[in-house]
């Protein structure tokens, strides 16, 4: 199903801690969106600050400004689109099979604490002997491929409107997943989350990303395009799998009341060879796309 979102729609979704993280900002400085607008409650928050954080904290207030009258000028133009599926799902091991595609997926091999499993995300997904069928969400999200090129010749707005692109097709992403959860999946129809805990994701399920901890390797994409055809949305895949435009993102979605998000890690030999055999790509093509996460004995 494909969903397309006005700007204004989905700004509410946006998660500044993450737009002022690319800016450098601290955490902290994500505050002033918290803040009602009005000239007294934003001197209460800048009085807030020690003196010697002050003037970064005018900073972040005024790039808060400005990225708000940015989004009202994008709101007139440009669109952001999300994309998802619902496939029939089972466990094959640490594979998934989604409507007839095998996903091979890598098990995580340190954990934080003595005697925790050591996860993989088919473990949230009803097993293939079992019998009986379960459901996974595959879905992609982007925005119009020509906002990220306008102010090219002005480097502050451009970087402006960079960041902001990344974090609105995330912010389509949370929306879609709402709409998914609630009514399109349905597993979870009375749920009414303040936005604060969405951004937090407070809700039943997860949605990782890849390229993200416990989804690392990039080269996903190309058998999530399979299940989606991404571009349906303007999404195209480099010869790498990586995604055009630079501000998408694509992943899976999980309801399992127990998922939660963990970080694959390293991973020895012996796993990234079964994991190349099960990928069916050959090893040395492979290691491309999971180095960060080899071991030195493996690269």
């Amino acid at each position: 199903m494909l969903l397309t979102y006005h700007i204004h729609d989905i700004s509410p979704y946006i998660n500044w801690i993450y737009f002022f993280h690319a800016w450098g900002f601290q955490p902290r400085f994500a505050g002033i969106s918290q803040i009602h607008g009005c000239d007294g409650c934003r001197a209460s928050w800048l009085a807030a600050f020690a003196e010697e954080d002050r003037l970064q904290a005018a900073e972040a207030m005024q790039l808060y400004k400005e990225a708000h009258r940015m989004l009202d000028r994008l709101d007139s133009d440009f669109r952001a689109r999300s994309l998802f599926r619902l496939c029939r799902a089972q466990a094959d091991g640490d594979d998934l099979l989604l409507d007839g595609i095998r996903l091979p997926l890598l098990r995580q091999q340190t954990v934080r604490k003595e005697g925790e499993p050591y996860l993989c995300l088919s473990d949230f997904v009803r097993p293939l002997a079992s019998g009986i069928p379960d459901t996974v969400g595959a879905f992609a999200s982007s925005v119009d491929i020509v906002m990220e090129q306008i102010y090219a010749n002005d480097p502050y707005k451009h970087l402006l409107v960079q960041t902001l692109a990344d974090r609105l097709a995330e912010a389509a992403t949370e929306k879609m997943h709402e709409y998914v959860r609630k009514e399109a999946w349905g597993y979870a129809p009375r749920e009414n989350l303040p936005l604060a805990d969405l951004l937090a994701e407070h809700f039943q399920g997860i949605r990782p990303a890849v390229g993200y901890p416990s989804l690392p390797d990039q080269s996903v994409n190309f058998l999530l395009d399979q299940l989606l055809d991404m571009k349906q949305i303007g999404i195209t895949l480099t010869a790498n799998g990586a995604m055009h435009p630079h501000a998408s993102v694509c992943g899976l979605m999980f309801a399992h009341p127990a998922a939660r998000y963990f970080s694959v890690g390293r991973i020895g030999e012996d796993q990234f060879q079964d994991y190349a055999r099960r990928r069916g790509i050959p090893a040395e093509q492979l290691r491309k796309f999971l180095a960060a996460n080899l071991n030195r004995f493996t690269i």
